[in-house]
C-alpha cells in the first residue's frame, strides 16, 4: 500500500518561514502541477483569489525521498511548546549510527541562525551525543543533531 506522509506547519508568513525550513531540510519549493508553467498560472486557472496566494507554501525533498513540508497561514501565533518537533540530521552524517561531532553541528546551526533561527540550548550527553535545540523565527522548536 502506498502511504505518503506530509508535515504541515502553521505560520504567520508561510513563504518567509519556508525559506528557513528549505535551508534546514535541504528542500526546494514544490513544483507547480503538470500543465502549469508556474504557481501563479495554476492559481489563476483554479480561481484562487490573489489575496490568499501567499497563505500557503510547500517544500519537497529534491530527491523525492522525504516528506512534503507544507506551511499554512494561521491568524494566531504559537503559544506553547511544540508537541512534535523535528530532529534534523546535519548534512554529511554518514548513517544513523555515526553522529557528527560538535563542530559539524555548530557549523550547520550557524547557517540556520544566519537564516533566522535562534539557538535555545546545547546538549552534550555521553550516551546520546551532541545536539542543539533551536527555534525558527516563529518559535517552533527543532534540533540539529
Amino acid at each position: 500500500m502506498d502511504r505518503r506522509m506530509g508535515m504541515t506547519l502553521d505560520a504567520a508568513d508561510p513563504r518567509a518561514l519556508g525559506a528557513l525550513w528549505a535551508l534546514a531540510l535541504g528542500y526546494v519549493e514544490d513544483a507547480p502541477p503538470d500543465g502549469f508553467a508556474d504557481w501563479p498560472s495554476a492559481l489563476v486557472a483554479w480561481g484562487v483569489p490573489r489575496e490568499v496566494w501567499d497563505d500557503f507554501y510547500a517544500l519537497v525533498d529534491p530527491d523525492g525521498a522525504g516528506l512534503r513540508f507544507f506551511l499554512q497561514r494561521v491568524p494566531e501565533g504559537k503559544t506553547a511548546k511544540n508537541r512534535l518537533h523535528l530532529d534534523i540530521r546535519v548534512p554529511g552524517a554518514r548513517d544513523a549510527t555515526t553522529r557528527p561531532g560538535p563542530q559539524e553541528v555548530r557549523a550547520f546551526t550557524d547557517r540556520l541562525v544566519s537564516a533566522g533561527a535562534r539557538v535555545v540550548r546545547e546538549h552534550d550527553d555521553p550516551s546520546m551525543g551532541f545536539w542543539i535545540v533551536l527555534q525558527d523565527p516563529e518559535g517552533n522548536e527543532f534540533c540539529a543533531v
